[in-house]
Order: C-alpha cells, then structure tokens, then sequence
C-alpha cells in the first residue's frame, strides 16, 4: 500500500503544470456619476459614526416595537429561510466541485468459497487499494470550481437581498401602521370636536334660534367621520396580518398595541455614486453571475483538448487467506489513458459561442442592474427633496383650515352665516390634516426605501474578504 500512496501523491503534484483555458475573469466598466443629482443641501464626508449598522440598520428610527419585530425577520421568514437554504446548497456544490480535483481512492478485499458436488478450483484471496485521477491539465475542473465559487457567491448576496428586501418590507408596513393609528386619533379628535358642534346646533335648534337641517348635515358630518375612523381600522388590521406573516407567524398570533405615530427622519449616509457597487447586493450579485458566465468560456474552451486518465492498483493476492499479507504476494498495476474528441459536427465551437454569448448577456444584465439602483436612489433622494418642501406647505394649510373652521363656526353661532359654510370650512379641515399625514408617511416610505437602495448597511465585503473603502458622504439635515 505504501506504493499506492507514492503513486497517487506522484499524480497530485502532476497538477502544478496545469493551466487553465479561457480568459480571466475582470470586471467589465460600468459609467458612474461623480454625485447624484437629486442630491441637495449641505454635504460633508460622513463620520465614522454615520454610518448604517450593516445589520440592524432599522434601529436609526429608535423604534423598540420595530426593534423586536425585526429580529424575528431572520429566525422565521419563510422567504429569508429559503434563500438561506439555498445559499448552504450552493456551498455544498462548490465542495462537490473540489473534490474533481483530487483523486478517487478504494479499497477493496475478496474472500471467495464455493459449493457443490463438482470438483471446486482454486479461489485467490486479495486485498488492494485502487487511485483514479483525471488530472485537470487544462483547468476545466478549476473554471467549473471558478463557477460554482461565484454561484455560491451569487446565493449569498441573493440571501442578503432577501433579507433586505423583508426588513425594509417590514419598515414600511410597521410605519404604515402607525399612520393608520394617527389617523384614527386624528378622526376621533376631530369627531369629539364634531359632537360639540353637534350639540350646540341641536341647542339651537331646540330654542328655535335654528334649523333642522343645519342638525342634520352636523350629524352627517360626525357620521362621516366615525365612518372614516373605520375604515382606517380595517386598514391597519390588514397591515397587522402582513407584518405578522413577515415574522413567519400566523395573523392571529400578532397583536401590536396603538401607538403613537413617530415623526423621525434619521440622517442616512448616503454615499458617492460608485459605492453602490459594493453597496447593493443584488449588483454584488449580477457581478457574481458574471464571474460564473466567464468561467463557462474557460470550460467550454477546455472541451478542445484531450481527456487524460491516470490510474493506479496495489495490493495482495494469495490462495490461501493466512499467506494474503506476506510481501511475496504483493502486486501493482499502472495505467494512463488519453480520450480526444475527433469529430462532433461542430458541437464545441457551438458551446464556445454559447458560453461567449451568456457571458455578454451577464454583462448586459449587470449594467442595467447599476443604472435601476442609480435610478432606485435618484427617485427617492427626489421623493424625500420633495416631500421635505411639501410637508411645510402642508402644515401652513392645516394652520389655516383649522382656524378657517374655527371662524366660521364663531360666524354661525352669532347668527352672521350659514351653517354650510362651516361644513365646508370642516372637510377642508379634514382633508388637510389627511393629507399632511399622508406627506409625512410617504416621507417615512421614502427614508426606508432609500435605505434600501443604498444596500441597508451591506457591503460586498460579506462575500469576499477584500473590500474596497468608499468614502461616505452624508446629508446634514
């Protein structure tokens, strides 16, 4: 057995003037921005402390109920869970990948006897040890092993997409909640105001001072109301089944009580344009695929040249059992095999062609990942630009609705106008108030979905232990 080791470690180290077929793998340019230009008010480099947690990004909004919720996206989201599942497959076949490039080793052993009236030859008994290797002269194994490596790669970044993509779901239903809690506040304040105004009109009309028409558009109007806080009660049920199935329970398990409805838009880093590229990991991911389409070219290429086999037995044989080890009856077998393709109709240069054309069309699916992020970040830098000057117009309205209201209900009950124009100084009051929570949501929306695009904190470091270093750059607010 000593020579079947000095065999096989003598075709191990055949593989050190192996090469490998096919171009190198590098990444293609892409055409990035020097700064995003929806990006706007005062800008300075980030600090070190400015920077997402590149796992629980979502405590910026010093939330502990989003906290809690949070935590739960990786221990039981089924998506998050398959994905991971998925990553562990992927891990699992690059191993599988390696070990082509090492040889095969058995053992094996025969203890024969036979039976029956005939005269019985006799049987040997052997013991022996066999190597088989198809040393990978031409790096076909190493390009398939480049491949599942980026592959794997690839399922790790979709696992970090995922989880992402559930967090910041997550985010978004929770703040839609609340909102829908300080909607329903909002309409209950406002159907406790309507109440009163209910009563005085009923009062007046009960000393003959009014009409009964002016009593029943002041109890339409409450109506109307408490029908909206209903309706925003059914929402926020729908919206508390969603968060519950995000955290891989059952509706009826998750029970989130009011609360009040928080009104923070943290200061997110946002960075220069090109930090995108190891930011994002569904571009960490399209660059992976990339790698893995290369690695096919390198295959395919390998194809021209011949198979080669080495193989190699060692062993004892001896007809009787008790004489099987003895050196006398040791024995050793060497053999090599080469096995070229002569004629396949062109097959090969087709699966070149085919390997060269995935590969491009890789290349073009990694560019237009980069230009959907950019446009991802652009339209919510916009969104919250936006939304930042709305909101003050907004709340100069809602100061000017709720004192319209408030005058208009004075004019009425000194007798100077007519009740429908409070009606109509109260739903313009309403409708203000909706809509300035409405901006501020949105603006939340906004925020999560920013931090989204921007990668939530990830890096494609998490997939390789080199890493680029970016500079940040921060928004002062």
């Amino acid at each position: 057995m000593k020579l079947l080791c000095r065999i096989t470690a003598l075709i191990v180290l055949t593989s050190l003037a192996a090469c490998e077929a096919g171009p190198d793998y590098k990444r293609p340019p892409v055409e990035t921005p020097a700064s995003y230009k929806e990006a706007y008010g005062e800008w300075r480099q980030a600090r070190p402390q400015d920077a997402l947690d590149r796992g629980a990004w979502w405590t910026i909004y010093k939330d502990p109920v989003l906290d809690g919720l949070e935590k739960q996206v990786d221990l039981s989201n089924q998506n998050v869970k398959a994905a991971e599942a998925a990553y562990r497959e992927a891990e699992a076949a690059v191993e599988e990948t390696r070990s082509g490039l090492f040889p095969t080793v058995t053992a094996d052993s025969t203890v024969g006897d036979m039976h029956g009236t005939m005269p019985r030859p006799m049987m040997p008994e052997s013991l022996y040890g066999t190597a088989s290797w198809v040393p990978d002269v031409w790096g076909r194994i190493r390009r398939d092993l480049e491949g599942s490596e980026a592959g794997a790669q690839v399922s790790a970044a979709d696992l970090a997409s995922a989880r992402l993509s559930m967090q910041a779901a997550l985010a978004t239903d929770y703040f839609n909640l609340r909102a829908q809690d300080e909607l329903k506040r909002l309409l209950d304040t406002i159907a406790e105001t309507d109440k009163k105004a209910l009563q005085i009109v009923q009062s007046q009309y009960d000393t003959g001072t009014g009409a009964m028409a002016d009593v029943l558009m002041a109890q339409t109007q409450l109506e109307n109301v408490q029908s909206k806080a209903t309706n925003a009660g059914i929402r926020r049920a729908k919206l508390e089944h969603a968060i519950a199935v995000l955290i891989g329970k059952p509706p009826a398990d998750l029970s989130l009580a009011a609360a009040k409805y928080i009104d923070y838009a943290p200061e997110i880093p946002v960075g220069v344009p090109s930090s995108l590229l190891e930011r994002r990991p569904d571009i960490a991911a399209s660059e992976r695929m990339m790698t893995a389409a290369n690695a096919k070219i390198g295959m395919a290429t390998a194809a021209w040249f011949p198979d080669i086999t080495l193989s190699a037995s060692a062993g004892y044989t001896s007809m009787a059992l008790k004489q099987l080890l003895q050196a006398s009856n040791t024995f050793w077998v060497l053999g090599a095999g080469i096995a070229e393709t002569l004629f396949d109709a062109g097959k090969r240069e087709a699966k070149i062609e085919e390997a060269h054309a995935g590969y491009d069309r890789s290349v073009a699916m990694y560019r237009q990942t980069v230009l959907a992020a950019f446009q991802q970040v652009e339209d919510n830098l916009a969104a919250l630009r936006i939304l930042a000057d709305q909101r003050k117009t907004q709340e100069a309205a809602v100061d000017h609705a709720r004192l319209a209201e408030r005058l208009a209900f004075q004019q009425y009950t000194s007798g100077t106008a007519p009740y429908n124009n409070v009606l109509t100084a109260q739903s313009t009051h309403l409708e203000n108030e909706v809509t300035l929570l409405n901006i501020r949501q949105s603006r939340l929306n906004a925020d999560v979905a920013l931090i989204q695009a921007l990668g939530g904190g990830w890096t494609s470091s998490q997939l390789s232990p080199e890493s680029d270093s970016d500079e940040k750059i921060s928004h002062n607010q």
